[in-house]
């Protein structure tokens, strides 16, 4: 069982980062408030996040939480005059978790992986949402209630849960803000494994170090391939089949991978 010690976090909670291998393990740490977001904790997200694509030795993220649960969502009474304003605590020109384009940000072109544990509500999901492989514990809790505050999900929620789910299903989970569990979620496809609890960290943390072994160049170029067709249609990842594929086939990593073939060995990949 991969066992990690947090730093002891101040009031407002703060955000440890760990690196095993080529994996930066991202977690939440604000066990006491059930990972209740603050200001200082989104800022220092976005940093982690800024760190694992600027950082040519890290090549996979695993997001995860301290304590019991993923997080019950946003502390409203610290991040409301940041709402009030429409601001964003997160500065510009750093890596946006939620990753949906907002202008003045960068978006992630890692893959990040998240474990999710306990209750998971609004911005958790919508985290989770935004990354791209979700393992849930079986004890997961889900709900997006922003309706039931008087505010709108604004973190990706109303575009990925019916780009995920369909409209019906996810209109039935935000306009109720119901609650519902692990199993539901894998139904409509918000995440993709679920473990018995206890064993969420252990699994995504293997899913990042398989992904870390394959070669960095050609996991970021598929990875941003698959979202360029989902958000500009098929013929535009289509066009970019030849011309990327020619930079991949020229590369150290391609030279190694056939090497390895022919050989009949594990590939070391650079990252050239």
């Amino acid at each position: 069982m991969t066992n990690i010690t947090p730093t002891t976090p101040p009031p407002e909670g703060n955000i440890d980062t760990q690196v095993i291998g080529h994996v930066l393990l991202i977690g939440i740490n604000r066990p006491a408030k059930r990972n209740g977001w603050t200001p200082p904790m989104f800022r220092q997200l976005a940093e982690a996040y800024t760190r694992l694509d600027d950082d040519p030795q890290l090549r996979v993220g695993v997001l995860h939480a301290f304590g019991d649960h993923f997080t019950a969502g946003l502390d409203l009474p610290a991040v409301s005059a940041y709402m009030q304003r429409g601001e964003k605590a997160i500065p510009e020109r750093l890596v946006e978790p939620h990753d949906y384009g907002l202008p003045g940000y960068r978006r992630r072109t890692k893959p990040m992986v998240v474990a999710v544990k306990g209750i998971c509500f609004t911005v958790g999901i919508e985290l989770m949402l935004g990354a791209d492989i979700v393992v849930a514990a079986d004890n997961c809790r889900f709900s997006q209630m922003e309706v039931q505050r008087g505010i709108m999900a604004t973190g990706g929620a109303t575009l990925r849960m019916a780009e995920r789910a369909g409209t019906g299903n996810a209109l039935l989970h935000l306009l109720t803000a119901d609650e519902f569990g692990s199993a539901e979620a894998y139904r409509l496809n918000f995440v993709q494994k679920v473990v018995p609890a206890g064993q969420e960290l252990d699994e995504a943390l293997a899913i990042a170090q398989r992904i870390a072994s394959q070669a960095p160049r050609a996991v970021v170029a598929t990875r941003l391939n698959v979202l360029k067709a989902i958000e500009q249609g098929q013929a535009a990842a289509v066009a970019d089949f030849i011309p990327v594929q020619k930079q991949l086939a020229n590369s150290e990593d391609a030279a190694e991978g056939v090497r390895a073939f022919v050989e009949r060995r594990p590939a070391q990949f650079s990252g050239r």
